[in-house]
């Protein structure tokens, strides 16, 4: 009898539970969204007639709800437009919480001008032999393929350079990025690029080199992130580098660095304690295997033994595995009060 109550319950629990779970998803905006589409496209006929193709749809989450649908554009193969449907009974019958025809209207203009900026930052790479392969989910910065060694990674990033160059001076002096500080550009190994999520060659050319599963694709691996200064629409070619590694890999390098500078320091400060914070390292000027950087460190623990606000930095270069090599400079001094680093460059 115990038994049969228990199953009984067991069962009424689990109805519930899915029950909930239906209500949850309708709730979080998981539901049809062919009532969505069909609105955009009476929308962009209307107003765009022939020139707007609705190529997806896929609902908003998390928000209060909302289908996003994509077109491709008849006369610009490269561009995208993303259209927003609030679904949302407050706002139903608008776009983004706004009159749906002016969001049509500025959502096609900024997708026209963005595949424009794509051309021009296009072109420029393959004038100089880099194909972009990807794309951040703004358009930048740009993904490159390379394969970057020790023999290789001084001349690679002053061919990416001068690509940047041509970039900014195509961009025109009023550009946002004739005005920038810097400029960024990833850059990936072959072999990972021989295997990253391509899509379909029909999507458009700003919704396929910018998808969340391509950049997936390339970023799961170990990259390198290029920086050029850029000053008066002026470039410093020679550029910088650090890797970018997948989360775990960063996690083993950052605990070894902190474990070794730790060891090291210990005859100095007995109870020393590393800060968890994980400083920019950069590659050595015509290295990949060399790279340096800050471990922030506290000379006393602070509050439940850890390092608050540290005051003091150990500037170290390591190997590839985040083994120091070659001695360990002490800064001090490093902070504001308890506000922003000041960390001289290296």
């Amino acid at each position: 009898m115990a038994g049969s109550r228990r199953r009984r319950w067991r069962a009424g629990l689990t109805g519930a539970l899915a029950g909930s779970l239906v209500v949850l998803l309708g709730a979080c905006g998981v539901v049809d969204t062919k009532d969505d589409r069909r609105a955009a496209e009476e929308l962009a006929e209307k107003h765009f007639p022939g020139k707007l193709e609705a190529i997806g749809a896929r609902t908003l989450f998390p928000g209060s709800g909302g289908s996003e649908v994509t077109f491709a554009v008849a006369d610009d193969r490269d561009a995208v437009v993303r259209l927003r449907i609030d679904t949302d009974e407050a706002d139903r019958g608008l776009c983004d919480r706004k009159e749906c025809a002016g969001v049509l209207a500025e959502a096609v203009q900024r997708g026209r001008q963005q595949a424009e900026d794509f051309r021009t930052l296009r072109d420029a790479f393959d004038a100089c032999g880099y194909e972009v392969v990807a794309l951040g989910p703004t358009g930048t910065p740009p993904y490159v393929v390379a394969e970057l060694t020790n023999g290789t990674v001084t001349k690679v990033l002053g061919e990416i350079g001068e690509c940047v160059q041509r970039w900014v001076t195509a961009s025109g002096a009023d550009s946002a990025l004739a005005k920038a500080q810097a400029s960024y550009v990833n850059v990936v190994s072959p072999s990972v690029a021989d295997r990253r999520d391509r899509g379909k060659d029909s999507w458009p050319t700003m919704m396929r080199l910018t998808r969340s599963g391509l950049l997936a694709s390339l970023t799961k691996h170990a990259y390198f992130s290029a920086s050029y200064e850029i000053d008066g629409g002026r470039v410093d070619t020679t550029g910088s580098a650090r890797i970018v590694r997948p989360f775990r890999e960063r996690q083993e390098f950052g605990e070894a660095v902190q474990n070794a500078v730790k060891e090291q320091l210990r005859a100095t400060y007995p109870r020393l304690v590393v800060s968890d914070y994980q400083w920019i390292w950069r590659l050595e000027p015509g290295r990949v295997d060399r790279q340096t950087g800050y471990v922030l460190f506290c000379p006393e623990p602070g509050a439940r033994g850890r390092c608050v606000n540290p005051d003091d930095a150990a500037l170290v270069t390591t190997d590839e595995r985040g083994n120091p090599v070659g001695k360990i400079r002490l800064v001090h001094d490093v902070r504001e009060g308890t506000g922003a680093l000041r960390l001289p460059p290296y």
